[in-house]
């Protein structure tokens, strides 16, 4: 068993706004540069290897937290084709009931041309599998969502039985199969 720390990029200005990113490649705003320097890994992950996400966003705060990332496809945020750049309210109001059902299929909600979190569980799942030892990941909320339903059961339709913060480090045991479960959520990333 090994143990993974998942942590998420910083703030964009898209994530200011409130629009979806995806996998639009939006860089850090100084506000978030500012967020993610200030902060400092816990003790026990200093050293540890680090993958990222291959968007500058990720691997922007992974260097910040003073991190080698290697670059790591499979982490990259979940595709929203369609409604990349676009916020929430206003494809719920555009949408209505459609989006309403969308929103209710949970793991197999899928934005029009792009992909349901059940198909990133599917793209890390062989990335977990191969994990050697204490590893980073520098990711995405869509990502670190689909991770934490794989290893609770979630189904993602209503709320996570724990609120999964930003600005925090989120551990995972994973098991030599690659299956993982909670170890400690919402770490602090204590400030310098």
């Amino acid at each position: 068993m090994t143990k993974i720390l998942v942590i998420r990029h910083g703030p964009t200005d898209w994530n200011e706004a409130g629009l979806i990113q995806g996998r639009t490649d939006r860089p850090l705003s100084q506000c978030g540069r500012q967020q993610i320097a200030a902060m400092r890994l816990p003790d026990a992950w200093l050293g540890a290897k680090c993958v990222s996400s291959p968007l500058r966003r990720a691997i922007d705060t992974a260097r910040l937290l003073r991190l080698d990332p290697k670059p790591e496809p499979r982490l990259i945020e979940m595709a929203w084709g369609e409604w990349e750049g676009k916020s929430l309210k206003d494809l719920r109001a555009a949408h209505g009931g459609e989006m309403d059902a969308n929103e209710a299929k949970g793991l197999d909600f899928r934005p029009p041309g792009g992909e349901s979190p059940r198909n990133v569980q599917k793209r890390i799942r062989p990335l977990l599998s191969e994990v050697d030892g204490p590893t980073i990941f520098v990711t995405h909320k869509g990502v670190l969502r689909a991770l934490y339903a794989l290893a609770t059961g979630w189904d993602m339709t209503g709320e996570p039985l724990k609120k999964l913060l930003n600005g925090c480090g989120h551990s995972f045991h994973v098991d030599q199969a690659g299956r993982p479960s909670v170890d400690e959520l919402n770490i602090a990333l204590a400030p310098q």
